[in-house]
C-alpha cells in the first residue's frame, strides 16, 4: 500500500482474542512485529520482525529471512498443513492399533473440519463427490497401511474405514429435491441413515473389531452430546475461535476406553488422548488448560503433554552377565517368590476389637442425627450469578426409635469374620445399647475397629515362605522398555552404574534420590526394580522401589523404598503393612540383602 512517504502491506495472521484464535487483517509498517501483533502467539515467536517492503516486486521480507510474494500464504491453514495434520493422525492411528488390537480395543479417530465441502461435495446435478479432505486422507491411510510394521493389522478396505457425521438439509437441484450435506450448526438431524445410527446410536457396533469404519469426520454435529469412549486421536482441521467448541471438542476424547467385552481400561499407558492441532502446541495447550482451569478449578500440572517431546526407556546393552555382572549378582540374591500363610487366633481379634471400641477417642460414643439448615442469598446482574451464606442452624433430633438393620449382615458383608465374632465384640465392648441411638453410625464404627483389629493381626502373624524353584525372571526388566514422555524421566549419566538410558520417577524425592545414587561413590550399581516383581501381600501386591549394590567395608544389597519420611506417623495405614510385609519376605533372602525405607540416600548408611 503506497502512502505520501512511506510503504505500508496489509497482511491477514492470526492473533490470541478474547475468544479464540481469530485471523484478522492489519495493517503494517516497517520494524513491526508479528509476535506483538498477534498477542503473543509462539509461532510468531522468532524472525517475524519486518524488515522490507518492495512496492515494485510487490514482496515482504521479514527478519529471519522469510520472503512473502503477494498473495502468497505462510503457515495457517493451508493446504499443505492440513494434510500433513491428516497424516500424521493416520499414522497416530496405526501406531494406536498396533498395540491395542491385540487387547481387544478398538482405536477410533475423529476429525472436526471447517467446511463439510471439504469433505463431501456435490455436483450442480447433486451427485456427491468426495472433497480434498476425503482425497488426502485416503492416500495417506494407503500409503501408511503399506508399512511393514502395520501389515495385517486393518483388513478392510479404505472407502470402509472412514465416513461423516454433518447436519443436513433437503434442497432443490435442477428439478429434483435431493439431501445435502451442508455447513449447519444444528445437530441430531439424520442425513444417512446407516451412518447416523451406528455412529450415534449404536456404540457397541462401532467398538466392535469387526465393524471397518475407525475415522469419522465432522463438521460441528459431534462437538457435544456425544460420547464415545475409543476416541484416541482428534484432528482439528479448523480455526477454532469459541474456547467452548474447543474444550467439547478434546471432551470427544477424554473418556476412559472400553475394550470388546465393554471392560473399562485404566492403564494411564493407554489411556492417552492426541490432539493433531492446528497451532503449536504452546498456543493450543495454554488456551485449553486455562479455559478448564478456570471452569472447573482443577489443576492440570503439565498433564497435557507434547507428542513428540517422547523418550524410549531402553537397556543400554544386552541383558548377559559379561555386561551387567552386578546386576546378575544382586539379582540371584533377590530373586526368589514366596507366598505367605497368616497366623492368628479368633480370640485375638475379639480382645484387640473390644480394646478398639472402648478407646473413646478412636472411636466416640455415637450420636443422635443432626439435622443442618443452611441459608444462602443468591444474587444474579450483568456479572454473572453469585452467592453467599447468610445463615446456618443445627438441630438435634428427637429421640426416636430407629429402624435397626441385620446387624450380623451388615458387618459381615463388610469384614470377613463369622457370626459369633460379631456377637463378643458387641457383647464385651458393652457399646450395643447404642444401635438404637443411630444404627448407621453404630454399625460403620464396629466395622472399622474390626477391621482395624484384623488388619494389624494379619501383619503381625504373617509368615512367608519360599516357593521352590519359583523366581522372578530377568526377563522383566525388557518389558519395561517403552516409549513414554520425557518430562517423567531421569535421564541416566553414567551408563555403567544402571542398565537403562532413563528412569522414570515419580515425584522429586525419588529423582534426587536416583541422582545421588548414580553420584555416590560407594553405591556401585543400582536399578529400577521392574513392575512385574510383585510380592504378595494380604492388602494387595507391593513392588518395591530400588535394589543397590552397595560397598564401603564390605558388599551389602538394598531393597529401598522411598518415602517423604522415616516416621510411621506420617505415612498411611495401607504403606506401613505392605513394608511390613516386604521386611519379612527379604528377611529369607541372604543375610547381605537389607530391605530398607530411605528419604535419601544417607539414610543407607
Amino acid at each position: 500500500m503506497l502512502g505520501k512517504r512511506n510503504l505500508q502491506a496489509k497482511v491477514t495472521i492470526y492473533i490470541n482474542a478474547a475468544s479464540g484464535v481469530n485471523a484478522k487483517e492489519l495493517t503494517l509498517n516497517l520494524g513491526d512485529n508479528l509476535f506483538e501483533k498477534s498477542q503473543g502467539r509462539e509461532c510468531y515467536k522468532e524472525g517475524f520482525i519486518l524488515n522490507s517492503i518492495n512496492a515494485e516486486q510487490r514482496t515482504l521480507e521479514f527478519s529471519g529471512g522469510l520472503v512473502l510474494h503477494e498473495g502468497e500464504a505462510q503457515g495457517g491453514l493451508n493446504d499443505d498443513i492440513l494434510k500433513f495434520q491428516i497424516e500424521r493422525t493416520v499414522e497416530n492411528h496405526f501406531e494406536k492399533l498396533l498395540k491395542l488390537k491385540p487387547q481387544g480395543i478398538k482405536v477410533l479417530s475423529l476429525f472436526f473440519i471447517d467446511r463439510v465441502a471439504n469433505y463431501r461435495d456435490y455436483s450442480t446435478e447433486g451427485e456427491a463427490a468426495q472433497g480434498k479432505f476425503a482425497l488426502w486422507f485416503e492416500a495417506a491411510f494407503n500409503k501408511t497401511i503399506q508399512k511393514k510394521e502395520y501389515q495385517g493389522l486393518c483388513n478392510f478396505s479404505v472407502d470402509q474405514v472412514h465416513n461423516g457425521y454433518f447436519s443436513c438439509e433437503k434442497k432443490t437441484v435442477g428439478k429434483t429435491k435431493t439431501e445435502l450435506w451442508i455447513d449447519s450448526k444444528e445437530k441430531n438431524t439424520k442425513a444417512d441413515e446407516d451412518t447416523y445410527h451406528l455412529i450415534m446410536t449404536q456404540k457397541e457396533r462401532l467398538l466392535s473389531l469387526d465393524e471397518p469404519l475407525q475415522f469419522i469426520f465432522s463438521h460441528s454435529a459431534l462437538r457435544e452430546g456425544w460420547d464415545n469412549p475409543n476416541v484416541f486421536q482428534i484432528c482439528t482441521l479448523n480455526e477454532t475461535k469459541s474456547e467452548l467448541k474447543k474444550r467439547q471438542e478434546i471432551g470427544r476424547g477424554l473418556r476412559l476406553p472400553v475394550n470388546a467385552h465393554g471392560v473399562r481400561i485404566k492403564d494411564k499407558s493407554i489411556n492417552v488422548l492426541t490432539v493433531i492441532a492446528n497451532e503449536s502446541y504452546e498456543d493450543f495447550s495454554k488456551a485449553l488448560q486455562n479455559e478448564i482451569e478456570s471452569e472447573t478449578g482443577v489443576k492440570f500440572e503439565s498433564r497435557i503433554k507434547n507428542k513428540r517431546n517422547k523418550g524410549t526407556i531402553k537397556l543400554s546393552k544386552e541383558l548377559t552377565p559379561e555386561n551387567y555382572p552386578l546386576l546378575f549378582e544382586i539379582w540371584d540374591k533377590i530373586k526368589h517368590k514366596t507366598r505367605y500363610a497368616v497366623k492368628y487366633s479368633t480370640e485375638d481379634l475379639i480382645k484387640q476389637s473390644v480394646e478398639n471400641l472402648q478407646d473413646w477417642n478412636q472411636f466416640p460414643k455415637t450420636k443422635r442425627p443432626l439435622l443442618v439448615a443452611r441459608k444462602a442469598a443468591i444474587t444474579i446482574n450483568e456479572e454473572g450469578v453469585t452467592g453467599g451464606l447468610t445463615g446456618i442452624s443445627i438441630k438435634q433430633t428427637d429421640d426416636s426409635i430407629y429402624p435397626v438393620p441385620d446387624v450380623y449382615a451388615y458387618i459381615q458383608n463388610r469384614v470377613n469374620v463369622s457370626r459369633n465374632t460379631v456377637f463378643e465384640v458387641l457383647k464385651q465392648s458393652q457399646r450395643h445399647n447404642e444401635l438404637a441411638i443411630n444404627p448407621q453410625m453404630f454399625l460403620d464404627t464396629v466395622v472399622a475397629a474390626i477391621r482395624s483389629a484384623l488388619n494389624g493381626l494379619l501383619v503381625n502373624g504373617i509368615e512367608y515362605h519360599k516357593i521352590n524353584d519359583a523366581v522372578y525372571e530377568m526377563n522383566l526388566l525388557e518389558s519395561e522398555q517403552i516409549e513414554t514422555y520425557l518430562d517423567g524421566l531421569l535421564e541416566v549419566k553414567n551408563q555403567e552404574k544402571t542398565p537403562f538410558n532413563y528412569y522414570p520417577v515419580d515425584s522429586d524425592i525419588e529423582r534426587k534420590f536416583a541422582t545421588d545414587c548414580e553420584a555416590d561413590g560407594n553405591i556401585k550399581f543400582f536399578f529400577k526394580i521392574p513392575h512385574g516383581f510383585k510380592i504378595p501381600t494380604p492388602i494387595d501386591s507391593y513392588v518395591p522401589d530400588w535394589a543397590i549394590v552397595f560397598e564401603n567395608d564390605k558388599r551389602i544389597y538394598f531393597v529401598t523404598e522411598t518415602k517423604g519420611s522415616l516416621s510411621k506417623d506420617d505415612r498411611r495405614g495401607s504403606e506401613n503393612m505392605k513394608i511390613s510385609c516386604a521386611e519379612k519376605h527379604f528377611a529369607l533372602c541372604d543375610s547381605d540383602v537389607h530391605y530398607k525405607v530411605a528419604v535419601t540416600v544417607k539414610d543407607l548408611y
